[in-house]
């Protein structure tokens, strides 16, 4: 009997996704537990394991499909031996919208003219039979601009190939882009990644429906700099034991105290209430190739440093790979941006919903500072707190901040 193989629902929230990549073709023996496909969704690019067993009659969503709709089949099993049937009703996926053109800037006759290159049809597989291993970023890009993917050289886990090895391979031997007749300088058009359009949305919603205010304050880090140093020198030089503390461990820490210090930030908005989260569940902000990304440090208060610093690189690195599960970005209570290795002197970060509040870290700088009535040079860095002014008032956001300032000038409470 014939057995739709259906879009899954990889979260709570998703709604639609795309195909990536099949790894399965048809014809091809399916086992329960095998890995079929490579999907898409508004955080990540996930490997999706088959539950029944059978043979892969039909590929109903071909590779590169944009907006198919959760539970909607994307696929036929079938038993050996068996009929396939001609088709399976398969949600309508939604058809990019063509860059809009301004009376001023008419797209070229030669753009206008050239053929279309499906977006999941690379021109590696096409010219070479190679199976080539690149993310769905780098193959709509290479695709869009005719780029042989065979002879591009993968930075990625395994030699996967990334979003910046496309653009470098470029650079290195451009391809033609798309021109304006009345514009001198070339314009590279690069379709939007589901994640990019749902960090677009999300991210809009958060600042035009969420109330902000900001309160940001100055603290010195040599306290902090000190007991890292010493931690860090106190590592095992090699074997299981060894660490290495950095900084953005030592804050997700001191946040952490902060918020069960003063639990009025670790809250959540909503029409009906206001609810208060017993656990304090700490989400850090990673950029990965194709946008960004939020993995939870779950009660982040309750860990020790060293703790905190092997789960902070596990989930960074697997965020970087797309291996995150879900549960490990989704939720949080509160979370942290840390933009200090970019140099940056102060930001406001946008809050990340539904949760009420976002600290902006940046980068530690000597400034001149007053001590009594003497000056002195300090290590310094400037947070700034975004809060949902609905759950938070002013005076509590202040509050906060100055306990999280206490923390990390007096930082030994890191450790006891």
């Amino acid at each position: 009997m014939a057995i739709n193989i259906l879009m899954p629902a990889l979260s709570p929230t998703m709604t639609e996704g795309t195909v990536s990549r099949w790894l399965k073709k048809e014809g091809d023996t399916v086992k329960s537990g095998d890995l079929i496909a490579e999907i898409e969704t508004d955080k990540a690019t996930m490997e999706v394991e088959a539950v029944d067993e059978g043979i892969l009659g039909r590929i109903v969503v071909p590779e590169g499909t944009e907006g198919v709709k959760v539970n909607s089949p994307i696929a036929i099993l079938v038993e050996e031996g068996e009929a396939v049937p001609e088709k399976a009703e398969a949600a309508p996926a939604k058809k990019a919208e063509p860059a809009p053109q301004t009376a001023a800037q008419p797209a070229s006759a030669e753009a206008a003219s050239a053929p279309t290159v499906p977006s999941h049809a690379t021109p590696a597989a096409a010219s070479s039979g190679k199976r080539v291993f690149a993310s769905p970023l780098a193959r709509r890009i290479a695709a869009k601009k005719g780029l042989d993917l065979s002879g591009v050289k993968g930075t990625g886990p395994n030699g996967r190939i990334l979003r910046r090895d496309v653009e470098n391979a470029q650079v290195a031997a451009p391809a033609k882009a798309e021109v304006t007749t009345s514009a001198p300088a070339e314009v590279t058009r690069v379709a939007n990644s589901t994640m990019r359009k749902v960090i677009a949305r999300r991210l809009s919603e958060s600042k035009q429906n969420v109330p902000h205010f900001y309160v940001a304050v100055d603290i010195e880090l040599d306290a902090l700099l000190a007991l890292r140093a010493q931690l860090n020198a106190a590592s095992p030089n090699e074997g299981e034991g060894q660490f290495k503390i950095s900084v953005n461990d030592m804050m997700i820490k001191a946040v952490a105290l902060a918020l069960r210090g003063c639990p009025g930030l670790n809250v959540q908005f909503t029409e009906a209430e206001t609810l208060h989260f017993p656990d304090i569940d700490i989400s850090m902000a990673v950029s990965i190739p194709d946008g960004l990304i939020t993995p939870i440090i779950r009660q982040a208060d309750r860990k020790s440093l060293r703790e905190i610093s092997a789960e902070a690189r596990d989930l960074a690195k697997r965020a970087r790979d797309g291996k995150l599960k879900p549960e490990e970005f989704q939720g949080g209570t509160f979370s942290i941006s840390n933009m200090g290795m970019f140099g940056v002197r102060e930001f406001s970060a946008i809050i990340n919903p539904p949760q009420a509040g976002i600290l902006a870290i940046a980068a530690g700088e000597k400034r001149a500072v007053v001590r009594g009535d003497q000056l002195a040079v300090a290590t310094v860095m400037t947070a700034t707190l975004s809060v949902d002014h609905r759950a938070v008032d002013g005076a509590l956001g202040a509050q906060w901040l100055n306990a999280l300032r206490d923390i990390v000038q007096n930082p030994y409470r890191l450790v006891i």
